[in-house]
């Protein structure tokens, strides 16, 4: 009798084999939790933290701690401080319209003071006893200057004759006008120098001499402030 070696199984248990559980690593947990939550869940954590923030009283700044923004300089906050003191009360249409008003006055006082003489009330570069003295001296001398307006417009209606030569007679003669008109003033300026050198010799007569120029270009009648003194009268 053949005798056959026969290989002798262990039957399976029905029991699962247990895996080998791989501990966590102490050192650097990774927290699954939050890779599963929905976004829903989020959004509502979210909220929630921001109404409890919101809800929360807001501490007073430590007197130590950085405020985050740069100190402004001196020059800037007192610059801040004089717009916020000269802000009117009230709207700006409010604030225009007395500004408005304020101004419409002003000038209504200095037309009355330019055609009565009111010191008070007369534009900056018109008072002083130096602006006054400087009109008198004008206003009492005849000047070739304050002809000067009648006879440009002379001058122009002549140029519009066509008429052969007479053209170069019209340009001769507004050479001629002109030449007159800067002697005349040569001889002002000179003149009223001395005088206030004479007059007011230590007191600035700065802007004194161009003043009575263009004083001297205004026809009588039309100067403003109006003459006070008669032709050849003394200042």
């Amino acid at each position: 009798m053949r005798s056959s070696s026969r290989t002798i199984r262990r039957p399976r248990s029905s029991r699962p084999r247990s895996r080998r559980s791989v501990p966590p690593c102490p050192g650097n947990p990774v927290p699954l939790g939050s890779v599963f939550r929905s976004r829903a869940k989020e959004e509502q954590s979210a909220k929630a933290t921001a109404k409890v923030t919101a809800d929360e009283p807001k501490q007073p700044r430590h007197p130590e701690a950085p405020k985050g923004r740069p100190t402004p300089k001196r020059s800037e906050a007192t610059s801040q401080r004089r717009s916020l003191a000269s802000t009117p009360a009230g709207g700006g249409k409010d604030a225009a319209k007395r500004a408005r008003e304020a101004r419409r006055a002003d000038l209504a006082r200095q037309r009355e003071a330019l055609a009565n003489g009111d010191e008070r009330f007369l534009p900056l570069r018109d008072k002083g006893p130096v602006r006054r003295f400087v009109r008198d001296f004008v206003d009492a001398r005849y000047s070739f200057a304050e002809f000067f307006l009648p006879l440009a417009v002379v001058i122009l209606v002549l140029s519009m004759i066509n008429q052969g030569a007479f053209q170069q007679y019209v340009l001769l003669l507004w050479m001629v006008v002109i030449l007159l008109i800067v002697v005349n003033s040569v001889v002002t300026a000179v003149t009223l120098r001395k005088a206030l050198k004479r007059r007011f010799p230590d007191e600035n007569t700065r802007g004194a001499i161009p003043y009575a120029l263009m004083r001297t270009l205004q026809m009588r009648r039309l100067r403003l402030p109006k003459p006070k003194v008669k032709r050849g009268e003394k200042p």
